[in-house]
């Protein structure tokens, strides 16, 4: 090595480590966030909370919380907790439907949802709407599965379609709102879907972070055209 090449190695070396030192204490004030905004929420709202689940109770059977199998951080999965919002049995439904209707079997291939589902109850509608049936995700974050802000949290089908960017997007939590939230949600392509939770990674900052809280407040007061389904 010559005397030139010893100063660009060694100042190399150090931009590496401000970069990780960077990327850890961001990570340390995220986590921060999560927890104290969860726990804000899950008290201050612990009125609405059972408010909702009054509602749901009273207006269809079954459990009041549906928890589904998603992949998170470093594709671990684990159990998203949810305020139901579908009937009873709605899985064995749902392959019934797509069994004898090729065009729901094509719109669900490609979004993973159905924009028109007559599985949803009349109060799930209106939680599905205002982003409400997510709240119960708040304990999620505290048990360290999920963060407030992130990249949608995938079931695990949906895995494949993000090809060799899937690693990128699973080294963070995902989130119970993100960038895809508030740019359209499920009226998104699936392909802009994926290159926004992209860009979200490379973008993360705790400013993105706090612009997107204030804009899914706004989407969930006034829930008009958000996407929600």
């Amino acid at each position: 090595m010559t005397a030139n090449s010893q100063p660009i190695a060694s100042t190399t070396v150090k931009s590496v480590a401000l970069k990780i030192a960077h990327l850890k204490s961001s990570d340390v004030v995220k986590r921060l966030f999560d927890i104290v905004f969860s726990l804000s929420v899950l008290v201050l709202c612990a009125p609405i909370y059972l408010v909702l689940a009054v509602a749901i109770a009273c207006t269809s059977s079954g459990s009041i919380f549906y928890i589904q199998e998603r992949v998170g951080r470093h594709h671990r999965h684990f159990g998203c907790i949810k305020f139901r919002t579908m009937i009873p049995d709605a899985d064995r439904l749902l392959h019934e439907m797509m069994a004898s209707s090729e065009d729901l079997r094509q719109e669900f291939s490609e979004n993973f949802k159905l924009k028109e589902d007559p599985r949803i109850t009349r109060i799930g509608k209106f939680l599905r709407t205002t982003n409400l049936d997510e709240f119960p995700q708040f304990i999620n974050v505290l048990k360290g599965e999920m963060s407030v802000v992130g990249p949608r949290p995938l079931v695990p089908e949906e895995i494949e379609r993000y090809g060799n960017q899937i690693d990128r997007v699973l080294t963070i939590r995902p989130g119970i709102t993100g960038l895809w939230q508030v740019s359209g949600r499920n009226d998104l392509p699936y392909a802009k879907r994926i290159r926004i939770d992209v860009s979200y990674v490379k973008r993360r900052s705790f400013w993105l972070d706090l612009r997107i809280v204030c804009k899914t407040v706004l989407l969930t007061v006034i829930p008009k055209n958000n996407g929600a389904y």
